[in-house]
């Protein structure tokens, strides 16, 4: 190895190592604002929605809490007047926004 390739390497090193611990840091973990209200369901707990930001977030009785971007304020409207809460998300929610899980699951829902 010639002392140039060398050098190269030494150098390179030290800006690798941060990178390095960035991208095996946890992620930080989200607190959210957006008040939320217990709804009548076996499955979920929580509901609120922020006008403002069109965000909707559903937390379910295991703990679990998942935020969903870009939905309409018609749509959280007809979520609490659903007779079933649980089969209006399945049908008209899930799958359908973009969403991200703000705290995972608890525990499990005995059946």
């Amino acid at each position: 190895m010639s002392r140039s390739s060398l050098v190269a390497i030494i150098i390179a090193v030290p800006f690798l190592v941060p990178f390095r611990a960035v991208v095996a840091a946890e992620p930080s973990v989200m607190v959210s604002h957006i008040p939320r209200d217990p709804v009548a369901s076996a499955v979920l707990s929580t509901a609120g929605y922020s006008k403002r930001l069109h965000v909707m977030e559903i937390e379910f009785c295991n703990g679990a809490i998942y935020r969903y971007l870009d939905v309409p304020a018609d749509v959280y409207r007809d979520f609490l007047v659903a007779e079933s809460k649980a089969q209006y998300y399945d049908w008209n929610i899930k799958g359908r926004y973009r969403a991200f899980r703000i705290r995972k699951a608890e525990f499990q829902v005995a059946r």
